[in-house]
């Protein structure tokens, strides 16, 4: 094991504030943070078409995506672990038959199983993404490591039922979850970015604030809750900062001794 240390960043409600920006503080700490040779890596639910923007505006060379279901670093794919296509052909046949929406990711595309539908759309929206194209039949030409369903929670209460077994289920919406094998978290992804890159558990750190982020902030060294987060994580959390909104990643950065003031300067007002 060498010294490296690693940084892991889920997105909505942590490295991005609620209107869906990147604050300048945290601009500036991971700007800082590559300075100081520490790896920064997103962890994240989305798929890599719902960030790519991300990962050249703010210089990140390596992704956990689609909850750990998809690993890369530097352009190299680490880790897939698609979706059972049987499975997904069934889901589809009574998603189409019950009016419920279907988003299908992978680590190149992102598509809908209809168009317009309207809880999508709402979904999507409030997270600041365009509708995806419609391909409501991507898993038999591509693989799909993660699809959402929508509806409301008494129609996605009866999916949790029927594939319980075998899948999990993460709300992330009003009327939108995430579905994907059981077993797979955003911590299996972090283990294997992790093995490959020979660093220590105690050498990584990671940030979250939702239900997605439990196994996450369990598994690395030191786990910190946004301030925004929910109760459930901020109680399993090592360290709690503050909102995305305010300034929450730069003061995490601080708090955990991975930044000092010297190293944000420029930036005084947290």
């Amino acid at each position: 094991m060498n010294n490296q240390k690693i940084v892991f960043f889920d997105l909505d409600g942590t490295l991005m504030s609620h209107d869906k920006t990147i604050l300048p503080s945290t601009k500036e700490a991971l700007h800082a943070l590559r300075e100081k040779g520490i790896i920064t890596v997103i962890c994240t639910g989305r798929a890599p078409r719902m960030f790519k923007e991300l990962l050249t505006d703010l210089e990140f060379d390596s992704y956990v995506s689609m909850n750990g279901q998809h690993v890369v670093y530097k352009n190299e794919e680490l880790f897939s672990n698609p979706m059972d296509t049987e499975i997904l052909t069934e889901l589809s046949a009574l998603a189409k038959e019950n009016g419920h929406g279907i988003t299908y990711s992978n680590s190149e595309m992102f598509a809908a199983n209809e168009a317009n539908h309207p809880l999508v759309g709402g979904s999507l929206g409030r997270l600041k993404l365009k509708y995806p194209e419609v391909d409501a039949e991507i898993f038999a030409h591509s693989p799909v490591h993660q699809i959402q369903l929508y509806g409301n929670m008494e129609d996605m209460q009866s999916y949790k039922d029927r594939y319980e077994k075998d899948y999990v289920f993460i709300h992330w919406d009003e009327n939108a979850v995430d579905m994907l094998p059981k077993g797979a978290s955003k911590a299996v992804g972090i283990r294997k970015l992790m093995e490959h890159l020979d660093i220590s558990v105690e050498n990584s750190y990671a940030f979250g604030d939702g239900p997605n982020d439990f196994e996450m902030l369990e598994f690395v060294g030191t786990g910190i809750a946004m301030g925004n987060a929910i109760p459930e994580l901020k109680e399993k959390a090592d360290l709690v900062t503050d909102t995305c909104s305010n300034d929450g990643i730069l003061k995490g950065l601080l708090a955990c001794g991975l930044l000092k003031e010297a190293d944000v300067s420029s930036h005084n007002n947290y």
